[in-house]
C-alpha cells in the first residue's frame, strides 16, 4: 500500500512539473512576441514614422 501511494504521489508531482514547463514555454513565447513588437515600434520611431 505504501508503494502504491508513493507511486501515485510521484506521478502527480511529475505531471504537475511537466505541465508547468509547458506553461513557462508558452509564456516565454508570448514575452518574445511582445519584445519583437516593441522593437518594431522603436525602429519605426527611429525612422521617423511615429
Amino acid at each position: 500500500m505504501k508503494r502504491l501511494t508513493s507511486l501515485l504521489l510521484l506521478a502527480m508531482f511529475s505531471m504537475s512539473f511537466l505541465s508547468a514547463c509547458n506553461t513557462m514555454a508558452g509564456a516565454g513565447k508570448d514575452v518574445q512576441k511582445v519584445g519583437e513588437k516593441v522593437e518594431d515600434k522603436a525602429q519605426d520611431c527611429k525612422d521617423g514614422k511615429c
